[in-house]
């Protein structure tokens, strides 16, 4: 059982990184190297307070679109970000159905940030040479629903790099505009995932043995380090590139590799 500073620890990290494209699933196993397993309604808990975080920072923009549908624009955005999340849910549940699990070691999560870094540092210097365009194509929404399922199954890729550069390749290479389709669409995603990871975990009796006091303070750690993450990160990226972040994974990577080459991971 976790200790309460444990919880709030993994909650700060969980809050930083779920919204950064470093991956939260990577950082957060690495963590349980030093600071003990997770059980899963831990992990969902952490994770519904980064999604109520990312709900509050864009709630003026899910409350236009919710009530103007009548608009023809804001019935166009709703029916992409519903593509999205549909390839999702279909292509996540068959990966459910096959029996593909999330890895537990750190030398996939190691490949994932080393080769994602490289990756990202790729797409942004193609997008560079390619003319601005905010717009949101129905073939993006279509690539950033295969991008989520694919980042669900592979820990150390990263939701948020995942979509944003699917987003940025498939034609909306404005990185604001980008960044906030994928944020938005992983909204409805994350809810239905935790509701399902939640139920799952209830209906075998996974709740028994809780630290309720520590999934609540690590619920509120994590949803307030995960809206001023959030809200530092769309300022960052107005006059920034993605970079400083594939330089991190790269470094962070390569650092793994070394860990576990010296057997102080595994």
């Amino acid at each position: 059982m976790l200790i309460p500073w444990n919880a709030i620890l993994l909650g700060i990290i969980e809050g930083i990184t779920e919204f950064l494209p470093i991956s939260s699933t990577g950082h957060l196993l690495i963590a349980e190297q030093w600071l003990g397993a997770r059980s899963d309604l831990f992990n969902v808990v952490i994770q519904s307070g980064a999604i109520l975080a990312v709900t509050l920072v864009y709630w003026r923009r899910l409350w236009t679109l919710a009530w103007g549908l009548g608009e023809r624009a804001n019935r166009v955005y709703v029916g992409k970000l519903l593509l999205a999340f549909a390839v999702t849910a279909v292509l996540g549940f068959i990966a459910v159905k096959l029996g593909f699990k999330l890895p537990v070691s750190v030398r996939p999560v190691a490949w994932a940030l080393l080769l994602g870094g490289i990756w990202m540092l790729a797409a942004e210097a193609i997008a560079a040479r390619r003319k601005p365009g905010r717009e949101v194509s129905w073939s993006v929404a279509l690539v950033v629903g295969v991008a989520q399922m694919i980042a669900g199954i592979f820990p150390g890729l990263s939701r948020s790099a995942s979509t944003i550069f699917a987003a940025m390749l498939a034609g909306t290479r404005d990185r604001s505009a980008a960044t906030e389709f994928s944020f938005i669409v992983g909204i409805p995603t994350m809810y239905a995932a935790g509701a399902y990871e939640l139920w799952h975990t209830l209906r075998h009796g996974g709740a028994a043995h809780e630290h309720w006091g520590a999934l609540g303070a690590a619920f509120v750690v994590s949803a307030i380090t995960a809206f001023v993450t959030v809200k530092w990160l769309l300022g960052y990226i107005k006059t920034h590139r993605y970079t400083l972040f594939a330089w991190y994974r790269i470094a962070l990577g390569a650092a793994l590799f070394g860990a576990l080459g010296l057997g102080w991971m595994h």
